[in-house]
């Protein structure tokens, strides 16, 4: 199986597992229509489902179980398609338009996209916590999970993110780092905890994570320079309009490539340790940076 093929399997097994979840939900009865259809509009709209995949391939990698990664991916994007509801709010980024599609406070209404943004946030932890994900994992996953979508991960970096006028390239790097890069680098290092893997694997594995996570934003920013909004499925030159500062934009794109092939070089060395067994993810180097959506 090529790596497309690899990351659209990752991407159905994900969908299923995220559509069990709602109809579970569904099912209990409780929650109100509209705020249903509304979280499917948010978790089921496509994507990429690059945090899962990240997640599995990490399990696989070191040889843990297939069911629980499935799962705490699921909860990843959960906690991922949380934050792009957020984001997209007027008093964020103030977007219409994700994935091709009206946002979902465009579509609903704002008090309805932060309601969905805030379940999505606990169905995450209801999902990390429960079978099938090891007894053992499911704290370590928990806290995890915890630091990357908060005050020092994704809140934290979103909130610097609303302030990053005349931020300098040490500033942008530890913004990207918290916003987008915490989950990302959390996604890779949760592998290890599902298969109970040594230190040494669980540590490198954080390391390839965090530096794909500055590699993937890096083609973010290029992509919001070069891309055309039928592309990336959302409105393009938006960071240049705000006044936001972003590392592709301080040094030009030119240089913005170089350092996209520079990191995705060092994110591959990375995994030298795990040889062959990890061309997989040394492959998702290469994704990240020809992505053009």
């Amino acid at each position: 199986m090529d790596f497309a093929a690899r990351l659209a399997e990752t991407a159905r097994l994900t969908d299923a597992a995220l559509a069990e979840a709602l109809a579970g939900l569904a099912a209990e009865g409780r929650v109100p229509a509209t705020l249903l259809a509304a979280t499917e509009h948010a978790l089921l709209g496509g994507g990429k489902r690059f945090r899962p995949f990240l997640v599995i391939e990490a399990t696989i990698l070191c040889d843990g179980p297939a069911d629980a990664a499935i799962a705490v991916g699921a909860a990843f994007e959960c906690v991922h398609a949380y934050s792009l509801v957020h984001d997209d709010l007027p008093a964020m980024d103030d977007d219409d338009m994700r994935r091709g599609r009206p946002t979902v406070h465009k579509a609903y209404d704002e008090a309805t996209a932060i309601l969905v943004g805030d379940g999505l946030q606990a169905l995450a932890f209801e999902i990390v916590t429960a079978p099938p994900v090891p007894i053992d994992a499911a704290g370590p996953l928990a806290r995890l999970l915890a630091a990357a979508a908060g005050f020092q991960g994704m809140v934290g970096g979103q909130h610097r993110d609303l302030n990053a006028a005349g931020l300098d390239a040490d500033g942008i790097r530890l913004m990207q780092g918290m916003k987008t890069g915490a989950l990302i680098r959390a996604a890779a290092e949760a592998g290890a905890i599902v298969a109970g893997a040594p230190e040494e694997a669980r540590r490198r594995l954080a390391e390839f994570g965090a530096l794909i996570g500055e590699a993937f934003q890096l083609a973010d920013d290029l992509l919001d320079i070069e891309g055309t909004a039928e592309e990336t499925g959302k409105r393009v030159n938006k960071d240049a309009e705000g006044g936001k500062a972003t590392l592709a934009a301080l040094l030009g794109p030119e240089a913005a490539r170089v350092r996209l092939g520079e990191t995705v070089a060092r994110a591959s060395e990375i995994l030298a340790p795990f040889g062959a067994r990890a061309d997989v993810l040394r492959e998702a180097c290469r994704f990240v940076a020809e992505r053009r959506s």
